[in-house]
């Protein structure tokens, strides 16, 4: 594999892992890790694995059918690709808020700049990737630096908060407390919406697809899990040094809190950094991914990708800026979001067993698939319950 091949698959691993590393994504690991201390390593390692599993089966049917999520989806019946691509850019808009909006926050906290300033100022850095000739080249330089600088900070962090690491290391494997919703929590917050297709549709734009492909996409789609996975392992254990002293966090942000308690202002200036590299990388990926799943419907469209990708991203800052917070129907569009995964890879498990649109010669592996209807069904049922709770 050449080096300009090799950066490829490290660019569409890092859109993955970015995109997954967002304002939520630290939230909800603090959150958790307080709750089930060492045992949310257990969670950790079950998330990995569901995961993976639903990762490359998504990551395979697109990269050998060389057709994105939508086309496969229309070809397969009729319609569904519109729904799928509607629920995509629906759910990204609302979560492209929550981004900007935690942007904001980490500009506060770095420059004392009032959160909407800091809003405003993140969304042009944004557009401004998208405005220059080399702007995919520039995104992917982007990623891998802010997605490398997250990771080194909270390993500083994390080395200082003293967690206890043999209680760590047994209870991921033996766990004393367990928590099925911090299961499916993280693998949504994690190969959820636009996420799930970040990654696949990144290598496509390069160039990267077709049969003899599928491995390379493969080890690609299992980087990204990683490289995602060893962000929240590294803030778990910055958290469970803090937490497993007796410190509670701050109910309000618990992750900045385990920041400020283990390295005082300095550390608290180090989590703007991570919180704002977090939030600008998912505002990017959200950007990118969700108008992924419209430019295909017609030539216009993929035209003035750039634009429509600007477009999202002022449109998303405006709201934030207006509103201040997610009206109702954003809300609404963040709890649909959960149903995105396990639909659009029951639809990608369908569709790789038709030779229509995978070819005669690729054969997917049973085991493979078997492992996904599982990950459709586990998550198809908790995305029904929680809708219906939310109504």
């Amino acid at each position: 594999m050449s080096t300009s091949t090799r950066n490829k698959f490290l660019a569409a691993a890092f859109m993955m892992a970015t995109s997954a590393v967002g304002p939520g994504f630290l939230t909800q690991t603090a959150f958790f890790t307080e709750k089930l201390l060492a045992s949310f390593g257990f969670v950790i390692l079950v998330t990995v694995v569901l995961d993976i599993i639903a990762q490359l089966n998504i990551w395979r049917v697109i990269v050998v059918s060389e057709k994105r999520a939508q086309d496969i989806a229309n070809e397969l019946l009729p319609g569904m690709g519109f729904l799928l691509a509607g629920l995509v850019v629906l759910g990204g808009f609302a979560f492209n808020i929550g981004n900007i909006a935690g942007a904001g926050l980490g500009m506060n906290i770095l420059f004392g700049m009032d959160v909407s300033h800091g809003a405003f100022w993140s969304a042009l850095m944004a557009i401004g990737i998208f405005i220059v000739r080399e702007a995919a080249r520039v995104m992917d330089g982007v990623m891998k630096v802010l997605g490398i600088l997250m990771i080194l900070l909270t390993v500083f962090v994390a080395w200082q908060s003293n967690p206890p690491l043999a209680q760590a290391a047994k209870e991921t494997v033996m766990p004393l407390r367990f928590d099925f919703t911090a299961i499916l929590t993280l693998v949504g917050g994690s190969v959820g919406g636009y996420i799930t297709f970040a990654g696949a549709h990144r290598l496509l734009d390069t160039g990267i697809k077709g049969r003899d492909q599928v491995k390379n996409a493969s080890t690609a789609a299992v980087t990204g899990i990683v490289l995602a996975s060893i962000m929240r392992t590294v803030l778990f254990l910055a958290v469970l040094g803090v937490v497993s002293v007796g410190i509670a966090l701050d109910s309000d942000n618990p992750a900045a809190s385990v920041f400020r308690i283990v390295s005082g202002e300095v550390g608290y200036k180090l989590f703007g950094l991570v919180l704002w590299s977090a939030a600008i990388t998912s505002v990017i990926g959200a950007a990118y991914t969700s108008v992924s799943f419209v430019k295909s419907f017609h030539p216009v469209l993929q035209h003035y990708e750039r634009y429509l990708i600007i477009a999202f991203i002022v449109i998303s800052t405006s709201v934030f800026l207006i509103v201040g917070k997610p009206v109702q129907v954003l809300v609404l569009a963040g709890a649909l979001n959960g149903l995105i995964l396990p639909i659009a890879l029951l639809l990608m498990l369908l569709a790789v067993h038709r030779q229509r649109i995978v070819g005669k010669e690729y054969k997917h592996p049973w085991r493979l698939s078997i492992a996904g209807f599982v990950v459709v069904l586990l998550m198809g049922y908790i995305s029904v319950v929680s809708l219906i709770a939310y109504f």
